[in-house]
């Protein structure tokens, strides 16, 4: 699915590649948000932009991954502009990191940090945002007053090693989620593993043996991946992976065992049913619920599907195969998404070059 290039071009293939970055078609209204209802919160699913405003009057750049705080605002890694983007409750559209066309990994404050192809958002108790700053292949930690420094790994220095802080190394992380003792998960994409970061910046690996790709349930380094993006945790500090190229949601216990909670590897499609026989295309992005539902963006399937903990899979947003914005009563209609969150019986998802929420989420 995936090829490899020079360093470069193979961070732009993975941005373009895995996670569909080209323009969507598509209506850019919606109606007010009611209970079970698709909307627009922000930007639109047109034209690109890089604009800060309110609602629709927002613009983003094919935005990559959402994540939401305790607050309910929601953070956006708007990929091809290389910022994070914040959206209060009341839509209201800021640049929380970075500048808008500039790319670098400098640390600093607001404006003056710098990303080069965010992928992967989430958030922590504190309010701390972390990003998987996919093209510097680091981990990167921006407080709520902005202030962004490096969790892990080294600018420009691509690898495998676990360690501490900058002594870590990543291929291309995208996916990454946190549990309540604030420790970080991270889908290391192109070393086809899933690592751990401590709030120390102790990086170990948690499952996957890097370049091994495979879709081999197992326990630690005996379990294989091929592509693994977004990432998700529960309240018993399981994690979820999308592995889009092998078309399965895994769970990951605290102990480092992976099972595949639903669809089977090389078997793509958009069928509803319990574990492996699901099917899915494409899956990109992972979100779960205070019950222990998980959510994913079934991405190339413009559908949202949801995995109850005994791995029933229904599709509550979307029709598979008919891709296009439709707002109003569910199902409605998506284009492509990318990243998923839920806060509450609130979900939030990123398509083309905008915001959607679902309000009173079934």
């Amino acid at each position: 699915m995936l090829g490899f290039m020079n360093a470069k071009t193979e961070k732009m293939a993975v941005v373009g590649a895995l996670f569909l970055l080209a323009g969507c078609g598509g209506g850019t209204g919606g109606s007010a948000p009611s209970p079970s209802q698709l909307s627009l919160l922000a930007g639109n699913v047109d034209g690109p932009g890089s604009a800060d405003g309110i609602g629709a009057a927002a613009r983003f750049d094919h935005p990559g991954s959402a994540a939401t705080d305790l607050s309910g605002n929601v953070y956006v890694a708007d990929t091809t502009n290389s910022t994070i983007r914040k959206i209060t409750p009341g839509a209201v559209v800021t640049t929380l990191a970075g500048t808008a066309g500039s790319f670098g990994s400098e640390d600093g404050i607001g404006a003056a940090a710098r990303f080069q192809y965010p992928v992967g958002t989430a958030t922590d108790a504190s309010g701390n945002v972390y990003v998987a700053d996919s093209g510097n292949d680091t981990i990167r930690k921006i407080t709520p007053g902005g202030v962004v420094t490096t969790l892990a790994g080294t600018a420009g220095s691509s690898g495998s090693a676990d360690g501490i802080g900058a002594a870590a190394r990543f291929n291309t992380p995208a996916g990454i989620a946190t549990d309540a003792s604030g420790n970080v998960y991270v889908a290391d994409t192109f070393n086809a593993t899933v690592r751990k970061i401590t709030p120390g910046g102790v990086v170990t690996t948690l499952a996957g043996t890097a370049g091994s790709s495979g879709s081999a349930d197992g326990i630690g380094a005996a379990a294989r991946f091929r592509y693994p993006a977004g990432t998700a945790t529960d309240a018993s500090g399981n994690v979820y992976v999308a592995d889009p190229s092998d078309n399965t949601i895994r769970k990951i216990t605290p102990g480092g065992v992976v099972t595949t909670l639903a669809g089977t590897a090389g078997s793509s499609g958009a069928v509803d049913g319990i574990g492996a026989a699901a099917r899915f295309f494409g899956p990109i992005s992972t979100a779960t619920d205070a019950s222990g539902n998980v959510y994913v963006a079934d991405s190339w399937n413009s559908t949202i599907r949801k995995i109850t903990p005994d791995g029933v899979v229904t599709t509550p947003v979307g029709f598979a195969g008919r891709a296009g914005f439709v707002p109003g009563s569910l199902p409605g209609g998506l284009i492509n998404p990318q990243g998923v969150a839920v806060i509450g019986t609130s979900l939030y998802a990123v398509m083309g070059n905008g915001v959607v929420e679902v309000t009173s989420l079934p």
